[in-house]
């Protein structure tokens, strides 16, 4: 079991009135962690703090900022064992997830660390004699990072790594499933020298949650909101945000679909939908939840799918032959079985679903689902996939995007023009062709469209969601006034 504490301010921190909350383990039910419980001047202090250190760290050269997040990701890179043996407590995921997770976050801390010195800015022509016209790029203040639990070290960090880079401060409010994982990504900057305040972490109860973002979106010194979550808290973020008139970069639920022409590699397709779908249990915002197959596929695609999804077995993480662990809860998974089950009531095939046992769900696949089916539309966060079959690469087409999701697609035929043409059409921020829905790198302008949300993160990409572009003028000769 963690003990947590919070970072304001380069300081370990508890909550004043001594309040904790508890994280217990899905998979085994025992304690995995204790955080304090913020109160709303926590969440003030640890603003507070990160305005007060943005003067001295965003006077700081481009290349001390990068020495600075370099020996962060360094640091994080040797902390990976330390963060599987957490992580897996925390959120019941397997090791190799919270492997990756670390590898690919170090990656982030690293590209992040390379965009220091390309955050430049322009001359603009101008009508003027004698002036010189610049469009300058600066750091805008205070950046409020708002990070979940299924890709805890990836999206923590990422939710901080380029807002740093630019030259802003940053608040993290880490997820109440993994406040102990959150909280180790704040060490880790802290430990590489960042500064007092450069990197705060705050932790909550899950039933104060909406009272501490609100209070942390409202203070007049956070100038940037930055959330990955589902829709319906996107939703109200942005409300707040809006309110306050301060951006928003949020990064929401999917739906993703795996398009299969009739020409596809169905072999390269089923290996990329089983590992779209099934890896950390599907709770993934680019997890593969739809299949897409032309008829004259579909059965043989279902049958090895099928086969494939056998081998996956789902247990305690840490239990011999695991190779799916647990979902995030009971709830999660109770949820997610309650979805089947309506696909069943309503005339779905059900393959290979095996019993559901606390927060343990067998990868499963429901065939011919149709609209009037909750798993037509809903997302599931979940080990489950549908398969729907068409006729035609416009059926296809129409289907994918018949979503109010937009994240990630795939496509796979052996005709590459054929496919590019079906990828430009289908209605998503992300799209491979002959490849899995999942699929992240520390360089990619990542994000989605429609009810997957707006913005992008990723190296340059998200220079333009962290920094301020302002005019400047500079008049270098005699200027003309009418009167």
């Amino acid at each position: 079991m963690t003990e947590v504490s919070m970072l304001i301010g380069g300081k370990d921190r508890l909550a004043p009135n001594g309040a904790t909350f508890e994280r217990l383990n899905p998979a085994t039910g025992k304690l995995a962690s204790r955080a304090p419980a913020a109160t709303l001047a926590d969440a003030d202090a640890a603003v507070e703090a990160a305005a007060a250190a943005f003067p001295a760290w965003s006077a700081l050269s481009p290349t001390e900022r990068r020495m600075r997040l370099l020996k962060a990701a360094d640091i994080m890179d040797a902390r990976t064992s330390a963060f599987i043996e957490t992580g897996v407590a925390e959120t019941g995921a397997m090791a190799n997830w919270y492997s990756f997770n670390v590898h690919l976050a170090a990656n982030m801390l690293r590209e992040a660390a390379a965009m220091t010195t390309q955050i430049d800015g322009s001359v603009v022509p101008t009508d003027m004699p004698g002036n010189l016209a610049l469009a300058v790029r600066q750091p805008c203040g205070v950046v409020l990072g708002i990070a979940p639990w299924n890709a805890p070290v990836i999206l923590g960090t990422r939710a901080v790594a380029m807002p740093l880079a630019c030259g802003n401060t940053v608040v993290l409010k880490a997820s109440e499933a993994c406040p102990a994982v959150h909280r180790m990504i704040g060490s880790v900057l802290q430990e590489a020298g960042l500064g007092d305040g450069v990197i705060n972490v705050v932790t909550n109860a899950p039933d104060d949650a909406p009272a501490i973002v609100e209070r942390l979106i409202a203070h007049p010194a956070v100038r940037r909101v930055n959330f990955t979550g589902s829709t319906h808290v996107g939703r109200i973020i942005a409300m707040h945000a809006a309110k306050h008139l301060k951006p928003a970069l949020l990064e929401l639920g999917g739906k993703a679909p795996v398009l299969v022409l009739d020409d596809a590699d169905l072999d390269a397709a089923i290996e990329a939908i089983a590992f779209g779908t099934f890896f950390n249990q599907g709770q993934i915002c680019m997890s593969t939840e739809r299949v897409i197959a032309h008829r004259a596929i579909a059965n043989a695609l279902v049958d090895k799918l099928a086969d494939k999804a056998r081998k996956l077995v789902a247990a305690e993480p840490t239990a011999p032959g695991a190779v799916l662990g647990a979902m995030v809860s009971v709830q999660a998974a109770q949820r997610a079985t309650a979805l089947v089950q309506d696909a069943r009531d309503h005339g779905a095939t059900i393959h290979t679903a095996g019993p559901t046992d606390g927060a343990i769900m067998q990868p499963t696949i429901v065939d011919d689902v149709r609209p009037e089916m909750r798993l037509y539309a809903e997302e599931s966060f979940a080990p489950v996939v549908t398969v729907l079959r068409v006729d035609s690469d416009d059926e296809a087409i129409r289907v994918a995007n018949d979503s109010e999701f937009g994240l990630s697609a795939a496509v796979f035929s052996r005709d590459i023009a054929r496919a590019m043409q079906v990828a430009k059409r289908v209605e998503s921020g992300i799209c491979h062709i002959n490849g899995p829905t999942v699929h992240d790198e520390a360089q990619m302008p990542f994000g989605g469209v429609k009810s997957s949300g707006y913005g992008r993160f990723g190296s340059k990409a998200s220079i333009a969601e962290f920094t301020d572009l302002r005019w400047i003028t500079i008049q270098t000769g005699p200027r003309h006034y009418p009167i």
